[in-house]
């Protein structure tokens, strides 16, 4: 690279290092935004966060900024990421959509406001000490995916009554794992049913799990949250559909990717209260006192196309009742 470049580059670094100082000398707070994810794949999310903070009366550009920090599935960035928007002092730090941001966030300071929103039980996380009182310095919205397990097993069984084997895919070292396989399993109990747990923590470990599920047919496989596999979900649906393995997730980007089906809380409205509770925060409401708001809008989306490719017929019924279907 010549040197010309170089200074280039490292004006325009410098440029965006220095933002939320000459942002607060005209007066503006500024957002931390720390996620697991991408910018690509999160636009629709993060418009929806814009809407409700926009509601609370802040606007990015017009009397806020945001400093944006996207870990791109590489969840080890996201402690650095972390100190680096403290040691900015950001007014607060968001982590819409993205619980292994918001564990990362409560670890790295006890100070600076949090405002998340999380796919399981925050207390369990030590996010926050109850619902009703959070305590400490984090707030936010929990969708509780995790916790609907039972509702979306019933739903899956509902729609490829063939299934007789269920597998889940985990990252075992997420702080979601284990609430969403206890839930699961208990769930998979009352039915009469087992569901055999795969491991993958890179998406090459995405391949070998697929690989471990019999060839024979009559097998499924059911997802909860985690971000890592959201960030690979169009991997995880050509892989499924090759394998003709019917699958069910959490939130409808998989099934947009082309995954059968999918049952949880509607993300957009998430990702829009997480907004708005950040703009309460801004004008001076402190974490401690806001009760950790759950999610009361769930939704269930089906692919058509996909169904016909796996030759499983979706009954009037559940097409009816599907908040969207996709052909």
């Amino acid at each position: 690279m010549r040197r010309r470049e170089v200074l280039s580059l490292l004006g325009v670094a410098a440029g965006v290092a220095a933002l939320p100082f000459a942002v607060r000398a005209q007066g503006w707070p500024v957002i931390g935004f720390l996620h697991a994810g991408s910018p690509e794949e999160n636009e629709k999310r993060v418009a929806a966060f814009r809407k409700g903070l926009s509601a609370g009366g802040f606007v990015e550009g017009q009397n806020v900024a945001i400093e944006y920090r996207w870990a791109r599935g590489n969840d080890g960035e996201l402690a650095g990421m972390a100190a680096d928007l403290i040691r900015r002092n950001v007014a607060v730090i968001v982590t819409p959509g993205s619980t292994a941001a918001a564990v990362a966030a409560k670890k790295a300071t006890s100070d600076i406001p949090i405002v998340f929103s999380s796919g399981t039980d925050p207390v369990g996380l030590g996010l926050v000490e109850g619902l009703n009182r959070p305590g400490g310095n984090a707030t936010g919205i929990t969708s509780l995916n995790a916790e609907v397990a039972a509702k979306r097993l019933g739903l899956f069984r509902e729609l490829a009554p063939k299934t007789k084997r269920f597998f889940t895919l985990v990252k075992p070292n997420s702080e979601l794992a284990a609430p969403f396989v206890k839930d699961l399993e208990d769930a998979a109990l009352k039915l009469g049913i087992h569901v055999d747990v795969l491991n993958a923590n890179t998406e090459g470990e995405i391949d070998v799990a697929f690989e471990r599920i019999p060839h024979e047919g009559g097998c499924g496989v059911v997802f909860g949250p985690e971000g890592f596999f959201f960030v690979h979900r169009k991997r995880i649906a050509a892989l499924a559909l090759a394998r003709g393995l019917p699958t069910i997730f959490d939130v409808r980007d998989y099934v947009e990717s082309g995954g059968l089906a999918s049952y949880g809380s509607d993300y957009y409205a998430v990702m829009e209260l997480t907004g708005s509770y950040a703009a309460r925060v801004l004008k001076g409401e402190k974490p401690a006192g806001l009760p950790v708001q759950q999610a009361t809008r769930f939704e269930m989306v089906l692919n058509r196309a996909t169904a016909g490719a796996l030759n499983l017929d979706i009954s009037p019924t559940l097409l009816a009742t599907a908040d969207d279907v996709i052909d």
